[in-house]
Parts: C-alpha cells; sequence; structure tokens
C-alpha cells in the first residue's frame, strides 16, 4: 500500500524557515572566507574551518527544519540519532574540504570544478543519509530521475557558493550570493523530497512507537543553531568585517598617498595639499620689506 506524503505539513512556516537558516549559514561562512583572504597574515585555517561549519551547520539545519514538515498520513516518522548526527559531521566535512580546496588554491577552473563537485556530492550525502535515519513502518523509495537531478543541482550550488567566496567581496554582494545560495539548497532538497514515495507495510493507521519528529528534532538544531549564532557574533565584532575593505586599503595604501610623479606634499592629480602648522613651530622667513616706516 502506497503512502501519503506531504512536504508541507506546517504550510510555508518550515520552508521559509528553513531557507533562512540556509541564508544564514551561507552568509556566515562567505564572510569568514572572505575574512581569511583580505588578510592571509591572519589565521587563515581558523577563519576557512568556520566557514565550513557555518555553511554545513546552515545545510544542515535547514534540511531537518524542512524535515520537521514532512509527514506520512498513515504512519508516525521517528528519527535514529547516530544517523542524523552523522549526517551533520558529513556535511561539515565534506564542505570543509571543498572550501579549503579554493581557500588555499583559488578559483582555478580545475580546482573550481573539484572542490564544487566534491562538495555537491557531499551535500547529496548528507541529505540522503539523513533520510536513510528516517524510521517508519513502511520502505522509502525514490525516483532514479529525481535524486540525479537533485544531485546535479547540488553540484552547481555547490561550485556557484565556492566561487562566491572567492570572488565575491562586499557585504551587500555576499548577501545577495548567500541569498541565492539558500535557493539552491533550498531546491536541491525540495528535488529530492519530490524523488520520494513510501511503501507501507501495514495496513492504513499503522504507526510506529516512537518520538515525534518534533520532539527529536528540535532539541537537536538547538545546538547547530547556537553554533551559528555565535558564528555570527565572531563575524559581527571583527573589525576588518565591520570596517570592510575601505579600512584594509587605509592601513596599506591610502587613497591619499601620492601617485607616480606627485610631488611631495601633492595629492594625486596635481592638486597641492594643505598642511596646518604644528604648534610651536617658527614662522617661515619673509624677506624684508621694501617699504620702511
Amino acid at each position: 500500500m502506497e503512502g501519503t506524503v506531504d512536504g508541507f505539513r506546517y504550510g510555508a512556516v518550515t520552508p521559509v524557515a528553513a531557507y533562512l537558516m540556509a541564508c544564514l549559514g551561507g552568509a556566515l561562512g562567505l564572510r569568514c572566507i572572505v575574512r581569511s583572504l583580505l588578510n592571509e597574515q591572519s589565521w587563515k585555517a581558523g577563519w576557512l574551518a568556520l566557514g565550513a561549519a557555518s555553511i554545513g551547520c546552515g545545510i544542515w539545519t535547514m534540511h531537518f527544519i524542512a524535515m520537521i514538515g514532512f509527514q506520512v498520513e498513515e504512519t508516525r516518522i521517528g528519527y535514529d540519532v547516530g544517523l542524523t548526527v552523522l549526517s551533520l559531521a558529513v556535511a561539515v566535512i565534506v564542505v570543509g574540504v571543498g572550501v579549503f580546496i579554493v581557500g588555499y588554491r583559488g578559483a582555478g577552473k580545475g580546482a573550481l570544478t573539484g572542490a564544487g563537485v566534491i562538495t555537491g556530492l557531499g551535500v547529496a550525502a548528507m541529505h540522503y543519509l539523513g533520510m536513510a535515519a528516517m524510521h517508519l513502518d513502511g520502505s522509502i523509495q525514490y525516483d532514479v530521475f529525481t535524486v540525479t537531478l537533485s544531485i546535479l543541482i547540488a553540484i552547481i550550488a555547490a561550485t556557484a557558493a565556492l566561487w562566491a567566496a572567492v570572488t565575491v567581496r562586499g557585504f551587500m554582494t555576499s548577501l545577495g550570493a548567500s541569498m541565492v545560495m539558500g535557493v539552491a539548497v533550498s531546491g536541491m532538497h525540495y528535488t529530492g523530497m519530490a524523488a520520494v514515495s513510501v511503501h507501507l507495510h501495514g495496513a492504513t493507521g499503522a504507526s510506529w512507537a516512537g518520538d515525534s519528529p518534533t520532539s527529536l528534532l528540535l532539541p537537536m538544531l538547538l545546538g547547530p543553531a547556537i553554533f551559528l549564532l555565535l558564528a555570527g557574533v565572531v563575524v559581527m565584532f571583527d573589525p576588518l568585517l565591520v570596517l570592510g575593505e575601505g579600512q584594509r586599503n587605509r592601513s596599506g595604501t591610502s587613497p591619499r598617498t601620492a601617485g607616480p610623479g606627485s610631488a611631495p606634499g601633492q595629492r594625486p592629480g596635481g592638486e597641492r595639499e594643505f598642511k596646518a602648522p604644528t604648534a610651536g613651530a617658527r614662522p617661515a622667513h619673509r624677506e624684508p620689506s621694501a617699504h620702511k616706516w
């Protein structure tokens, strides 16, 4: 007997909340990666690791918030804790591999393609590992074509995210890139869920005796959500990210620094710069006046 699958039990609440978490993780991850590139003398590996963990947690949190809205009307659903936690580890580690590849090797065609494929397959593995953690009185079956499409979407989304991570610099462009990432990750998830069908083992009304998805998933989502909050605090209070590219330029090459061919005390373009006299300085020597009083 085929079960009645509903992926939107709470209407638009779970898709919107899941999308926002994916955007949050993507935005924090992008800013951390940008921070590692703005000043390579800083703790580069630490910023890349924080970025990878933020993106991985955002994707994982997005998946399981969306799964709170998933139900099979004829049976209850539970989750295996070990596989659920393992899916989080897979998300963070595989995203980390991709982030470190582009963080140290740049956005060259070969490095970006390899990192995008690895990360996309990792995101897809996280999704289907999370699905394997489901317990219900039936078996889950997948449409092969739709599953393949979801994996392709994951690879394209991961490649675009890694490209943005090493290319995008400004805050607003990073915010826009994270919103696009949220759309791509959510699209991958719901494409994968469209491939699902459930064949029930028992008669209608059979149920799996276990905790409800909400009572199990909400406490597990608390840890990654707190981590993303703390990562946001770190990003917000980092001076280089708060002040932006302009402050970095000011600490190195100032916009007022004389350009080639400029005379000392002269602004670029030949305009002379006025300097106020310092306290205690003697006035400049004047020639004797031609008139005597």
